[in-house]
């Protein structure tokens, strides 16, 4: 049987400013398509033989996301693993891993990071089954790519050997991302793929190379599922264990340094979506070569990405640029710098900005909120709570807060009072008060708060009940 793990927990810096730690790529709507990147991962497994109900494992912050996800496109995974903070992937396949393997049940993992782009889902599937035989054989695969050119951008891999009976070759060697001299002579060469960075191996197998190969990752996320918390279907791995790991990926940790990596080949039309120049390669061009998506309007601008998602983008006479605006943030940079963009994340955390972590637009497990205003004393949000859901009981020690429904029907919660709020109509919440916000009706409910005091931050929160498990103050 074949466990889909499926990696979920990156902050996608390089898709920066659509892809923020709080919402990042894999989950974004609208990016490559109808779907998220995290759920063309998902329906790429529908008809695989023998594939069991995936393994998740992403942030504590992104579960209430991946499970609405989830349910969007009809999936009901055997667990969600949610990781304490990112630490590449060779913990996080260790704690699928470890989540799976028993006595009774060692099951093939295929390990598939939720931000890839594959065109082609009959060629990948075949390339699946192809590493199945050599899995089941005691082998780590992993899947390469065909190069398409000599792109600086991804590691590779330098195939031995053909591995008789099978579609795999051995590995030689991995080879970190080159310079383009020397991606040209690997492409030329013909012996090299692009390290896609999928896997398919036996968990009891990857548990074994671990201990001969990075312990400390089997220890800590060994150690860290002795004090888990399980809630239903996620499970949480006990933080001050779990953070004894290293930040370090599959390759590194065991692949690089195992006597049993082979590749398999796959030309499936794969791309990493880890930059702008994946979405550049992946979006057709118009007549002047440009990519753009959204309100744009050019004017003798050529080869040139330009993203709108909030207003108008107007262009004259550009050309090579990178354009791309969200509603609180605008990029401009030379397509041939598309690589550094998180150099600039860095630069915004650095400067305290909350840009790196947050879009103006905030998803909560009961919906969501959009910052429209916001100056010294006041600010103005646009609330939306989805049907049957609603907001923590909670208390704010510096703000007072006025709601105006203008869809929908709140019941609200204040002091002692319970109170039925319709459209047009409005609800004061004073500093100190305990209040609820819940949406008893069957359409989104919408409101506009407006908020006055001295501190509006969002960490003024004292929640006394919470049906989303959030009863820390933050």
């Amino acid at each position: 049987m074949i466990v889909p793990v499926i990696l979920a927990g990156g902050s996608g810096s390089r898709l920066w400013p659509f892809s923020r730690e709080l919402y990042p790529k894999q989950l974004l709507q609208n990016l490559v398509g109808d779907l998220t990147l995290f759920q063309y991962t998902l329906n790429r497994l529908v008809g695989l033989a023998q594939v069991a109900a995936p393994v998740v494992v992403c942030n504590e912050e992104h579960r209430f996301l991946v499970m609405a996800q989830l349910a969007e496109v009809g999936v009901m995974p055997e667990a969600i693993i949610l990781e304490p903070q990112g630490r590449n992937t060779a913990p996080a396949t260790a704690l699928a891993a470890l989540t799976l393997l028993s006595d009774e049940n060692d099951p093939l993992l295929l390990v598939l990071p939720a931000d890839h782009v594959i065109q082609d889902i009959a060629a990948f599937q075949e390339a699946v089954l192809h590493g199945v035989a050599l899995a089941e054989a005691g082998r780590l695969v992993v899947f390469g790519v065909d190069p398409r050119g000599a792109e600086t951008g991804y590691g590779y891999i330098c195939k031995g050997a053909s591995i008789e009976n099978s579609e795999g070759f051995w590995v030689d060697r991995f080879v970190e991302k080159p310079n383009l001299a020397t991606a040209t002579a690997y492409v030329a060469s013909g012996a090299y793929f692009w390290n896609s960075g999928m896997f398919l191996f036996r968990a009891s197998l990857f548990m074994e190379e671990l201990r001969h190969h990075a312990l400390e990752i089997l220890t800590a996320c060994a150690g860290s599922l002795t004090t888990q918390v399980v809630d239903g279907i996620f499970i949480r791995p006990g933080a001050e264990r779990f953070l004894k790991n290293p930040d370090i990926s599959i390759d590194y940790a065991v692949m690089e340094k195992t006597q049993q990596a082979a590749v398999v080949a796959l030309e499936a039309g794969w791309h990493d979506m880890g930059s702008w120049s994946s979405f550049w390669e992946t979006h057709p061009q118009d007549e002047d070569g440009n990519v753009v998506q959204g309100d744009v309007l050019s004017l003798d601008s050529r080869d040139s990405l330009i993203f709108s998602s909030s207003r108008l983008v107007a262009t004259i006479g550009v050309e090579n640029l990178a354009i791309l605006e969200t509603s609180d943030a605008v990029l401009v940079v030379p397509r041939s710098r598309l690589q550094e963009v998180k150099r600039m994340v860095d630069l915004i955390r650095q400067s305290g900005r909350t840009e790196a972590k947050l879009h103006r637009k905030v998803f909560r497990p009961w919906g969501a909120y959009d910052c429209m205003d916001a100056q010294d004393r006041f600010q103005v949000k646009r609330i939306t709570v989805n049907p049957g859901q609603s907001i923590s009981l909670q208390m704010h020690y510096h703000r007072a807060e006025h709601w105006i429904v203008v869809k929908g029907t709140a019941l609200v919660e204040r002091g002692e009072e319970s109170l039925i709020v319709a459209e047009n109509e409005a609800v004061y919440i004073p500093l100190g008060t305990r209040h609820r916000l819940e949406n008893p009706g069957k359409i989104p409910l919408e409101i506009i708060e407006v908020q006055s005091g001295s501190y509006l931050g969002e960490d003024d929160v004292v929640r006394y009940a919470d049906r989303y498990g959030r009863l820390e103050r933050h």
